[in-house]
């Protein structure tokens, strides 16, 4: 346990600067706060970073436990390993450059733009709590609690139809919230009638029967698919995206979408490792139509919010089938490719955001030789989209490879259907990019006046380019800290990864030799 409450401070500095900005006057720099408390949170989050050990054998570093409700077992109990750490990394990243591209989002100022900002620092917490909570009733709360700052998000400064998404977003958000719930409490009394506690280590390894285990699995990962999301319990995403300012969409889809595939990874296999080998032919079915059904869906929206929505659909599919490979390489493939969605992601919504602001739609239809009018606006573009599609050299290509790759391992014919999800993203990207950039000028004297990236914007757009590069050429600075995480997460299922049939048979050819 270290002797600095470090994930407390970092969850706790964001909801402070909420308080402030909830509490102060009209007139107040509402932006400017916000941005100086995510930009806090930023820097004791990559302090924090520097304390992790990747050599260290215990699973959980920066560990604090304290009796919350003993009672009831129930324990504040925090810490991360190299997975949770790279979600909570990614998250402090992705705060500050929302904010700074939701500058301009409430022209209107005052209370309401300081509410604005305010719930964006209030969600930060709740997603630290979410990733860093090692007690599962601690998790369910920080789960549950996530969706209130979602809802007024979207509710309160989304489109003309953000009610209904909001409402939408929330019923299936509570619906999968109180199925896991009933699956909480039966692990609860499954620990020795609930000696054991709600603490992870604790309810890993429980002795109970196949069925019981198998049902608990159920209830966990209903839950964690509506969230992901999957294909067919996705129907909330793509609404709740095209409602959502772009710099909540980002929050949504790149940052709170991953606690559903870290659930999956953290309770599913370590808490009910047989369940999960026994589902395995069903997820990977789902994940496979989620692949394929994303990327078709995606090739004909004529909406450019919904149709990254869509594109998540498809990569979330990779993300589950690398987790289900049950191998080293799917398994480490699929959290980094969690870490590198979530830049990518929020580079497509931020400046296809910037874009609607420009031209005043959010239809491709409405543009096209936006090239010749903004430039620096098409090229960010253009380089975002080539590392949604996973060009080598970008961020995704590095995760999507070793997905690729861990399932070949397991089971060669399904990596092969999974590839047309890699055809399906080439085009669905290319394909906008030449309708939206692509072509002569635009007529008319309004383009004339269209201005390309301001200097906030590319401070916005900036970082994330950086970031595709960054784990594009040198992803080993992230999958040391995801590497032995995933290794844990394998020993706990009881599962290795699978000799190569190619190596063994020429082992098998070498020994012959020998013989002779």
């Amino acid at each position: 346990m270290t002797n600095v409450p470090w994930l407390t401070i970092i969850g706790l500095v964001p909801a402070v600067g909420a308080l402030i900005l909830f509490f102060m006057p009209r007139h107040a720099a509402a932006r400017q706060i916000a941005f100086g408390f995510s930009l806090v949170t930023l820097a004791l989050t990559l302090v924090a970073a520097t304390r992790f050990d990747t050599g260290s054998s215990a699973q959980f570093q920066l560990t604090e436990v304290h009796n919350w409700i003993p009672q009831w077992g129930i324990s504040y109990a925090l810490g991360v390993d190299g997975m949770a750490l790279a979600m909570i990394v990614m998250a402090a990243i992705l705060v500050p450059v929302c904010i700074l591209a939701a500058w301009r989002d409430i022209p209107e100022g005052g209370q309401r733009e300081n509410r604005y900002f305010a719930w964006m620092l209030l969600l930060e917490t709740m997603i630290v709590g979410v990733f860093a909570a090692t007690d599962v009733f601690l998790f369910y709360v920080f789960f549950e609690a996530m969706l209130i700052p979602v809802y007024f998000l979207i509710g309160s400064y989304g489109g003309p139809g953000r009610f209904r998404a909001a409402m939408k977003f929330l019923l299936f958000s509570l619906a999968g919230g109180l199925v896991m719930l009933v699956a909480v409490i039966a692990v609860y009394f499954q620990g020795n009638g609930g000696n054991r506690g709600f603490l992870v280590e604790n309810l890993t390894g429980l002795s109970m029967s196949t069925a019981t285990e198998r049902w608990l699995f159920v209830g966990f990962f209903i839950a964690f698919a509506i969230k992901a999301p999957m294909w067919p319990v996705h129907t909330w995403l793509p609404e709740a995206s095209t409602q959502a300012k772009p710099a909540t969409a980002v929050l949504l889809v790149g940052v709170l979408d991953k606690v559903g595939t870290y659930g999956m990874i953290r309770f599913c296999l370590q808490m009910f490792p047989e369940a999960s080998q026994w589902a395995t032919p069903v997820v990977v079915g789902l994940a496979l139509i989620s692949i394929i059904y994303g990327g078709i869906v995606a090739i004909g929206q004529k909406d450019m919010m919904r149709l990254i929505a869509y594109t998540s659909v498809s990569h979330f599919g990779f993300i589950v089938l690398g987790i289900f490979a049950f191998t080293r390489m799917g398994g480490s493939g699929s959290v980094l490719y969690m870490l590198n969605h979530g830049f990518t992601t929020a580079a497509l919504f931020l400046i296809a955001g910037m874009l609607m602001q420009r031209g005043g739609s959010k239809y491709i239809a409405d543009y096209g030789g936006w090239q010749r009018v903004a430039p620096v606006l098409a090229g960010t573009f253009l380089v975002s989209g080539l590392a949604g599609l996973a060009l080598p050299g970008l961020s995704s290509f590095v995760s999507e490879f070793l997905v690729m790759m861990g399932t070949f391992q397991r089971w060669p014919w399904v990596a092969a259907i999974s590839s047309i999800g890699i055809i399906l993203a080439a085009l669905y990207i290319l394909l906008w990019y030449q309708r939206v950039f692509t072509g002569p000028k635009p007529e008319g004297d309004r383009y004339a006046r269209i201005p390309d990236l301001s200097s906030r914007e590319r401070w916005v757009v900036a970082p994330l380019i950086a970031l595709f590069l960054l784990l594009g050429f040198y992803p080993k600075v992230a999958l040391d800290v995801i590497n032995p995480a995933v290794d844990k997460t394998l020993t706990y299922v009881g599962v290795t990864d699978p000799a190569p049939a190619v190596g063994s048979a020429a082992g098998t050819a070498a020994d012959h030799g020998s013989a002779k």
